[in-house]
């Protein structure tokens, strides 16, 4: 064999090698490894829905707006709650004499002694007792017209972002009736669903890299849970009460997607969050350094 053929022969396996090398590497990152493409960012949407119902006078926000905990959102037409407080007040007005007399006839009842009969002082005491009561309740039905009053100014209960807002003045707000949607800007997270397979790569507390499709900085989090359960098609039930088991099996068995909740550590400048966006998430082995392994590897060899 000449030197020509035994160079061929040589580089031949040598880029074999390589090869082989770089497909099981590849392999390893795309199959093996704890990553997942299929994440999305997902925060807490507080529905905000008024206690009491009445005509919308004033709506202080707009959509998309960021609000401080506490901001006003909208306001509710208050003259009817101020007639009804101002009706239990005279009411409570209205007891608190009423008590006052019942009070005054019964020590005079109870200074007379025995000149008068024992039946009209247990009455006096009767009538007394009657009236305390209706001072409480008086006293109770005027915080409630005062805290009805309160709830037709309708806050922020926490630091958000106003969303889907279609509310506008002169419409009827309906008590228990969602009508403003404020997205808790310090909930958010990324639920990050991975195959079955991947899952003993994915441990609790463990660091994790999640790159947004839409900008370019990573972002910083750890596994704060992992799913313990996913809907089974065949635990539907009939009419009659049996599972309804699929007739047919696949040959190829797909591993299912569990979800993980991965809790963000660090968001850098200039990323905007918002609920519903698309992530890949990959969990760094025990020890290692936070960063993009499957980027930084596929650079390598580039």
């Amino acid at each position: 064999m000449s030197i020509n053929n035994l160079f061929k022969t040589l580089a031949t396996l040598v880029l074999g090698l390589v090869a082989l090398l770089f497909c099981t590497q590849l392999w390893r990152a795309y199959v093996l490894a704890p990553w997942t493409r299929d994440g999305r960012v997902s925060a807490h949407v507080i529905r905000m829905a008024p206690e009491v119902s009445g005509q919308v006078e004033h709506v202080l926000v707009g959509d998309n707006q960021w609000v401080a905990k506490g901001a006003l959102l909208y306001r509710i037409d208050q003259r009817a709650y101020l007639l009804a407080q101002q009706q239990r007040a005279a009411e409570l007005a209205e007891a608190r004499s009423v008590l006052a007399q019942r009070t005054a006839q019964l020590q005079r009842r109870s200074q007379l002694g025995d000149a008068i009969a024992r039946e009209e002082t247990d009455n006096a005491a009767r009538d007394l007792a009657v009236a305390k009561a209706r001072l409480e309740a008086a006293q109770s039905q005027l915080a409630q017209a005062r805290l009805d009053l309160e709830r037709t100014t309708i806050r922020s209960p926490v630091d958000g972002y106003v969303t889907q807002l279609r509310l506008q003045p002169g419409d009827y707000a309906v008590a228990g009736t969602t009508n403003v949607f404020v997205v808790d800007a310090h909930s958010f997270w990324v639920t990050a669903y991975f195959e079955e397979t991947k899952l003993p790569g994915v441990r609790l507390g463990a660091a994790t890299s999640i790159k947004l499709m839409g900008f370019a900085p990573l972002l910083e989090g750890h596994v704060a849970s992992i799913g313990r359960g996913i809907a089974d098609g065949n635990e539907l039930r009939s009419e009659g009460g049996l599972p309804q088991v699929a007739p047919t099996f696949s040959w190829i068995r797909l591993a299912q997607r569990v979800p993980v909740r991965i809790e963000l550590d660090s968001v850098p400048p200039g990323v905007e969050l918002a609920a519903g966006m698309t992530a890949s998430v990959e969990v760094s082995e025990a020890g290692a350094e936070r960063h993009w392994r499957l980027s930084r590897w596929l650079q390598a060899f580039m």
